[in-house]
């Protein structure tokens, strides 16, 4: 004899109903179902609580709205969890757990949805200060100070950085007044996870400033240093590192300009220590930048002289080993002098110019490939007439050279195989 259907009391319906006015017919109807309104109850707590979908309450009866681009980043976070499940890589070295991974979706930085998170540490001070200390950095040096710019939360479980150089000829108050000019240069920034600029050519201090708030205006969180002016004539350069601060962070007690008492680099390199985030802080790729551009008159006494300068970097006393020079060297690969000497020294580009008219290879990334097996063996240069649709002679106003960029694994010590020719330019 088949079982009578339990029917449901007028109390129950009424509450029923109060629940579900104002849903979706689908999911009105789906909540009357026996099975229905648990299933509904376990979906809808789940996107509530990702913050996908809101419930607001007027008039007695609730409103649903769904909020897309939550959503996709939701999709985004699942499949880069799915990916890292995979890997097996975890802060703990353990597959994460399905509790876990739902738990860590209720919001982008781990926090239960809705809580907001404050941050806990000393206010940060200006990372745009002359740089001017001695090459001795203390072995004590570390990440511990903040930069200016708190970093955003960040998945753990994208795998690589760019990093990249870019001589933007000439650059001061009359390229940020050509809105053309800066809005390449503001996109192709924004490519990269780090840049050594070189050439910033102006007595307005507000130059870099500007720049990185055009590069920030469609909501990033880029960040930079800046070196002071430099130079033998009245015209003086200054280096600068711009960086996403949401991928890299930068110990402020390393930065310092090379001391050089004979006199034999016309710019003197700008030097700097970084650890890329979305890695476990102790697995983090950690590693040196040195910023240089050479005289063009003078490019076979600063080549000598800057081997020397990079052996003095990776004994500077941070036990760092990953030291990467990298900037206008003015020369091609077979003209590096006593630098392209150093043992297992190595450089990214080979035979492909580097200049917009195509005709000179002048910049490069240089390190040694002993220890900064860190190189995945992509690399590139960013082609500004190809990528952005420019004549050459509106490229030129952007620059006379073009950006170089490697890719570098976010893990310590993650070998990559070293490749001949570059690869496609990050997006």
């Amino acid at each position: 004899m088949a079982r009578a259907k339990k029917k449901k009391s007028i109390l129950q319906g009424l509450v029923g109903d109060a629940l579900t006015a104002g849903l979706p017919t689908p999911l009105r109807e789906l909540a009357r179902n026996r099975l229905g309104m648990p299933m509904l109850l376990m979906v809808g707590g789940l996107l509530i609580g990702s913050g996908i979908v809101s419930l607001q309450w007027g008039n007695g009866s609730p409103t649903v709205a769904v909020n897309r681009q939550r959503a996709a980043e939701v999709k985004r976070e699942v499949e880069e969890r799915i990916v890292s499940t995979v890997a097996g890589r975890t802060e703990s070295g353990n597959l994460p757990s399905v509790r876990d991974v739902l738990r860590r979706l209720t919001s982008a930085d781990g926090s239960p949805a809705g809580q907001a998170t404050e941050a806990t540490s000393p206010a940060p001070g200006p990372s745009n200060a002359t740089a001017s200390t001695p090459p001795g950095v203390p072995a004590s040096s570390s990440f511990d100070t903040p930069v200016r710019a708190p970093a955003p939360p960040v998945s753990p479980y994208q795998p690589t950085i760019y990093i990249a150089t870019f001589n933007i000829q000439v650059f001061g108050v009359s390229k940020l007044q050509k809105p053309h000019v800066m809005q390449v240069l503001a996109e192709t920034v924004r490519r990269f996870d780090i840049v050594a600029i070189q050439e910033v050519r102006s007595v307005d201090d507000s130059v870099m400033p500007q720049f990185v708030a055009q590069i920030n205006s469609t909501g990033g969180r880029y960040d930079f240093i800046i070196g002071p002016r430099l130079g033998r004539t009245n015209s003086k350069e200054q280096y600068a590192f711009v960086f996403d601060t949401a991928r890299i962070e930068v110990d402020p007690r390393s930065i310092y300009t090379i001391p050089d008492p004979r006199d034999l680099l016309h710019r003197e390199p700008l030097v700097a220590r970084f650890r890329a985030r979305g890695a476990p802080s102790n697995q983090a790729f950690t590693f040196t930048l040195v910023n240089i551009h050479t005289d063009p008159d003078e490019t076979s006494t600063e080549l000598d002289a800057l081997a020397q300068v990079f052996t003095a970097v990776q004994q500077n006393g941070t036990g760092e080993d990953d030291v990467i020079l990298l900037g206008d060297l003015n020369v091609d690969e077979r003209r590096l002098g006593n630098l392209g000497r150093l043992p297992g020294i190595g450089w990214v580009v080979s035979g492909v110019p580097t200049n917009t008219r195509g005709t000179k290879t002048y910049d490069n990334i240089v390190f040694d490939r002993r220890t900064t097996v860190e190189f995945t063996g992509r690399w590139g240069i960013v082609n500004l007439m190809q990528d952005f649709q420019l004549t050459v002679d509106q490229a030129l106003e952007v620059s006379d050279h073009l950006p170089v960029w490697a890719e570098f694994s976010v893990y310590e010590g993650l070998a990559g195989p070293l490749a001949a020719q570059p690869g496609s330019p990050p997006r």
